[in-house]
């Protein structure tokens, strides 16, 4: 399902609805995390088990989340700024790639979708959303 503007939700999901998937996986644009609590909540009204990318999800009623965590990027990012700021030359800085990543798991979401969170993926998790 394709979303390019906050009006394309409903009809991704009227086709979700018509398509019956098993599962949700979103991929995670300013868009998606905008309105990540409608996508929630049509998980929800679904009864779709739903993976996504950033902790944000999870915290919106999502099942699960894996990926990179934001708050570590924004404060990376806030360095580079503050090297530019004081004359680094951006060409010059290095690329970086993610390192802190996260997982988080709703299990309020999990109880509601009739689902059992294996307590070895608990205890791997940053978070744990009861």
């Amino acid at each position: 399902m394709e979303v390019r503007a906050p009006d394309d939700f409903d009809g991704a999901f009227e086709a979700a609805r018509r398509q019956r998937p098993d599962a949700l996986i979103t991929v995670e644009d300013p868009l998606t995390v905008t309105y990540r609590q409608r996508v929630a909540d049509f998980t929800a009204e679904q009864q779709l088990p739903s993976l996504h990318g950033v902790r944000e999800f999870a915290a919106a009623g999502g099942l699960m989340s894996y990926g990179a965590s934001l708050a570590d990027l924004f404060q990376r990012a806030a360095g580079y700024v503050d090297k530019i700021l004081r004359g680094a030359k951006p060409a010059d800085l290095p690329v970086q790639q993610p390192s802190k990543f996260e997982l988080v798991i709703n299990l309020k979401t999990a109880k509601a979708l009739g689902l059992t969170v294996p307590l070895t993926l608990q205890a791997s998790a940053e978070e744990v959303i009861e």
